[in-house]
């Protein structure tokens, strides 16, 4: 099992940069020796910084919150927005059937992230890059009334990024509702809910930036759902979920600029996809 060592320490992602189309957009990449010249290369040519993705597995432990002060004095209370009151309801749903999944042993490769409860058989979506930097170890899944189950490993789809996993009964997870397919619309309010850096039960608000965006990430190509809702490492396999607590993504990437942490820019696997898939690996696996 995965041992939490502190908040914020350098203990990953694996970051991949990215490569100019000669339209001069980047596309995501590899890590690698063409990696670095092609980073230099970018930092000469537009004098700035490179952009990034990360893949966020971090481990999760304490609770973190979210709230706004509309009675502070000065310019902040000015620009404060208040809380919609949908989203609050849509975190209060959601952060029960959210966990903390760790992966690996003491003395091997260990690497953590988040899942969330899919259905009402204890079934966890989750990334599969989590298990595969933590070694394949034993995992264990923390709710976010901090008991710990062993999982089983229901089966892993590597191409789509997912896995699923499987908690005893006794673990009672609440399975979140999952949004339609292809009702996801740009400019609508979504949660990101996860354990970024050690942080479980965290909520982070944004809207839905971009649908369809194409983003390569390792040697796969996938299509994603883009938000700003703050993701950070800790947050890959946990849900992305609208203002009626419906799931609409998987959060399993952000962008950062020489690594150093979220820009606003991060990347779910849509809904409809990860269902498809989940089907697929419940069925085959039970």
């Amino acid at each position: 099992m995965a041992v939490q060592t502190g908040l914020g320490e350098p203990r990953g992602p694996w970051f991949v940069s990215p490569e100019l189309d000669p339209d001069g957009r980047g596309r995501w990449d590899v890590p690698g020796s063409e990696r670095e010249a092609a980073r230099r290369g970018w930092r000469r040519r537009l004098l700035s910084a490179a952009a990034v993705v990360a893949l966020s597995t971090v481990s999760g432990a304490a609770a973190g919150t979210w709230a706004a002060d509309r009675d502070a004095p000065g310019p902040s209370a000015a620009s404060a927005a208040p809380v919609p009151a949908e989203l609050v309801t849509a975190a209060e749903k959601t952060v029960p059937g959210v966990v903390s999944v760790m992966v690996g042993g003491s003395s091997g490769a260990s690497a953590s992230g988040s899942g969330f409860a899919i259905d009402n058989e204890q079934h966890i979506v989750t990334n599969d890059h989590i298990l595969s930097r933590g070694g394949s170890g034993p995992v264990t899944v923390e709710t976010s009334d901090g008991r710990r189950f062993t999982a089983e490993v229901v089966g892993r789809e590597p191409g789509s990024d997912l896995a699923v996993l499987k908690v005893p009964a006794s673990a009672r997870l609440s399975a979140l509702p999952l949004a339609k397919p292809n009702s996801t619309r740009v400019g609508e309010p979504v949660l990101a809910v996860g354990s970024p850096l050690g942080l479980a039960g965290t909520v982070t608000a944004g809207i839905v930036s971009a649908l369809n965006r194409q983003v390569r990430i390792g040697n796969g190509r996938h299509t994603a759902v883009q938000t700003d809702a703050s993701i950070n490492p800790g947050n890959s396999g946990g849900p992305l979920v609208n203002a009626r607590g419906e799931v609409v993504g998987v959060n399993t990437a952000i962008a950062t600029i020489d690594g150093n942490g979220s820009i606003g820019i991060g990347f779910a696997i849509p809904i409809d996809q990860v269902q498809q898939t989940a089907d697929t690996i419940i069925g085959r696996g039970g």
